[in-house]
């Protein structure tokens, strides 16, 4: 059987609105805590929720590349606005391996719904008419206070089987929030926390999250033309966190530029200071290391788009890359940081806001280096048999 390709990826997201207005209300939305109703109206007119909705139902049927421009671009200026909306392609990506009749219902009023959501597994169900009572409390959910639906694990338990981890759809009305978000950084994502008590979830509105890490195709999500063997969500998920950071890295980068040339035109003999070479060392190494990240990240965004069965190496090398894009991220925004003088600490400085963006942002669990370098290990030097 010949092999099936995925069509070829959309053109790159429009986020021209967005990221113009995402930088105007940025210092607003930290202060606030919480995006401004515009910018998340303005990332859904884009199309971040609509990219990965299949066709069938709306959407784009985009594929991963189109993405990193249009999220780092937002990034550049407000980082928790890049991370929401990386968060909003992500999970409406994930809701695609709902069964078709929980399709249609999510994406009856149309593609461009903002879906949220946890891939923790801190809820329980049991079944319960054709499908699931469930109950549980999920923190860090980004962008919660403006989201349509959510996307939540659970473990699943029913007498005569095994636990299963199961991912479950649940409209706004029916999971509650308490706003618990406190990080230093990030603040404008109001990652809150969502609580689900006692809900009836039916059985078209769940699916097993096995399904979702292995990407596993089904003729039944096969709406809009995506034939191509799954992406499992080891391949790309680190991609969405690390979008946000690079767009940060790449405006700090902008930001200490502008600086220092402002300190070399007013270099004078004889006044204590760093030299030129300083400047130049600085500029070189921080600008080499967000190059490489980018081109890291475009080679996860690649391979997740070239429309073959990615393989387990390759799986683990993107959670490498994206791993170690991470640390490069935070040294090359560090490295600026360092050497921005009394003035980029200052409050009202942006290089300040976006150092603490990057600093949060590799916090992620995702993007620990190692864990991340035994998995790849794993599979680039796989144990033999032992000697005789």
């Amino acid at each position: 059987m010949p092999q099936q390709t995925r069509p070829a990826p959309e053109p790159a997201l429009a986020a021209g609105e967005a990221v113009a207005l995402a930088a105007e209300r940025a210092e607003a939305a930290e202060a606030a805590r919480a995006l401004d109703p515009d910018v998340v109206r303005a990332l859904l007119d884009a199309g971040f929720a609509r990219h990965f909705v299949p066709v069938g139902h709306g959407g784009r049927g985009g594929g991963f590349g189109g993405l990193v421009d249009a999220v780092t671009a937002i990034g550049a200026s407000c980082p928790a606005t890049a991370w929401c909306a990386s968060i909003a392609l992500s999970l409406s990506r994930m809701a695609g391996f709902l069964p078709e009749e929980g399709r249609k219902r999510l994406w009856q009023d149309g593609p461009d719904v903002l879906v949220v959501g946890s891939v923790s597994p801190r809820g329980r169900a049991l079944p319960a008419d054709g499908g699931w009572q469930l109950t549980g409390t999920w923190p860090y959910v980004s962008a919660v206070e403006h989201s349509d639906w959510a996307l939540v694990l659970g473990l699943a338990k029913t007498p005569d089987a095994p636990s299963e981890r199961r991912i479950f759809a649940i409209p706004r009305s029916a999971y509650g929030i308490e706003r618990t978000w406190s990080d230093i950084g990030m603040r404008a994502t109001g990652s809150h926390t969502l609580t689900v008590d006692d809900l009836h979830v039916p059985g078209e509105m769940s699916f097993p999250v096995d399904d979702l890490m292995a990407g596993r195709p089904s003729a039944e999500r096969a709406v809009g033309g995506e034939t191509a063997p799954g992406v499992p969500l080891a391949a790309v998920n680190g991609l969405f966190f690390c979008l946000p950071m690079l767009g940060a890295a790449e405006g700090a980068l902008a930001h200490w530029s502008a600086y220092a040339q402002d300190r070399l035109r007013a270099e004078r003999p004889g006044v204590p200071g760093p030299g030129r070479a300083f400047y130049e060392e600085t500029l070189a190494r921080a600008a080499g290391e967000v190059d490489a990240a980018r081109l890291l990240l475009e080679r996860v965004a690649a391979v997740a788009d070239s429309g073959r069965e990615i393989t387990a190496l390759e799986t683990a090398r993107a959670q490498r890359d994206c791993a170690l894009v991470a640390d490069l991220l935070v040294g090359a925004v560090d490295r600026l940081f360092r050497a921005s003088g009394t003035a980029g600490h200052s409050e009202s400085s942006p290089l300040q806001r976006l150092w603490r963006d990057v600093h949060s942002a590799a916090g992620h669990i995702v993007l620990q280096f190692g864990p991340n370098a035994s998995a790849y290990a794993a599979q680039a030097l796989p144990a033999g048999p032992p000697e005789r």
